[in-house]
């Protein structure tokens, strides 16, 4: 149970802190009937206040709320001993007394602008605080301290600011319109001096092409290439001539290739006729 309750309002805190901007410490503003609940159950107001909203917290009440204990008498003495010692004081302009419920409602505003959470065991500022926007409230039971449970009004009152969020205004549209023909006309000036630099280029262009252009004159036309004179061969594809110093050395080479193929040995062919004739010779001998 203990576990269900802190996961529950771990998530109404978060979604406070993501879409009012609540940080920590957490103000909360408390009233008589919550400092009385959380005295006469023995509570510490930091210590119990803090495990319902998991975080560090500054307890804030006003100066009508103390003057409406101190009027109550003895029965409420430690209750208003209590909110004077370890409550601080949040601003109240009020210079006569004024009731609780009344200047509750004043320091939170229409929208709750210090972003407080109030605490409260009245059902009819409870039922208050349900229809402004941005404000937690907190209540105690027995002895645990409880926030309430997120009403529809919270969740429309986001998901319309998402809207308008998303949405342009009035002034912001007709300062769009502005800006659009500013545009516009800027692109107008711009493209009409485009068009007159084309101009002037054109004319320079022509300009330049008539000055290039030779002039015409009676005389006439001479001849503008020269006729190509004969020339010499190409020294380059001719032969080199032969010196005498080269003489001796090709005769050499001319003896050494003879030498050469003189050196080989040369096979005597013989003929069978020398044969017969020398075995005649042998038999008559």
């Amino acid at each position: 149970m203990r576990f269900t309750k802190h996961k529950r309002h771990r998530k109404i805190v978060r979604f406070y802190t993501a879409c009012f901007g609540f940080r920590e410490p957490f103000k909360v503003l408390c009233d008589g009937t919550f400092v009385h609940h959380l005295v006469s159950n023995h509570l510490s107001p930091d210590t119990s206040v803090s495990n319902a909203l998991g975080a560090s917290v500054q307890l804030f009440t006003s100066k009508c709320v103390i003057e409406e204990l101190k009027s109550l008498g003895s029965s409420h003495a430690q209750s208003f001993h209590a909110a004077r010692k370890d409550f601080k004081l949040a601003r109240c302009e009020h210079e006569e007394k004024e009731s609780a419920f009344n200047c509750m409602i004043e320091i939170i505003g229409e929208n709750n602008p210090e972003h407080f959470f109030v605490a409260t065991q009245d059902m009819d500022l409870r039922k208050k605080c349900r229809k402004i926007p941005g404000v937690p409230v907190l209540f105690g039971l027995r002895n645990a301290v409880f926030v309430e449970q997120l009403p529809s009004f919270q969740r429309e009152y986001v998901k319309a600011a998402e809207e308008r969020r998303l949405h342009m205004t009035d002034s912001e549209q007709k300062l769009l319109q502005k800006r659009v023909k500013s545009i516009l006309n800027a692109e107008e000036l711009k493209d009409s001096s485009n068009a007159e630099e084309e101009i002037d280029e054109e004319d320079l262009r022509g300009q330049v092409i008539a000055s290039r252009e030779p002039r015409k004159t009676d005389a006439k036309d001479k001849v503008q290439f020269k006729r190509k004179k004969a020339k010499g061969p190409n020294p380059l594809s001719c032969k080199k001539k032969t010196t005498s110093s080269s003489a001796p050395n090709a005769g050499k080479a001319d003896k050494t290739s003879s030498d050469a193929k003189r050196s080989r040995p040369r096979k005597r062919k013989r003929s069978r006729t020398d044969k017969s004739s020398s075995r005649t010779d042998g038999a008559s001998a």
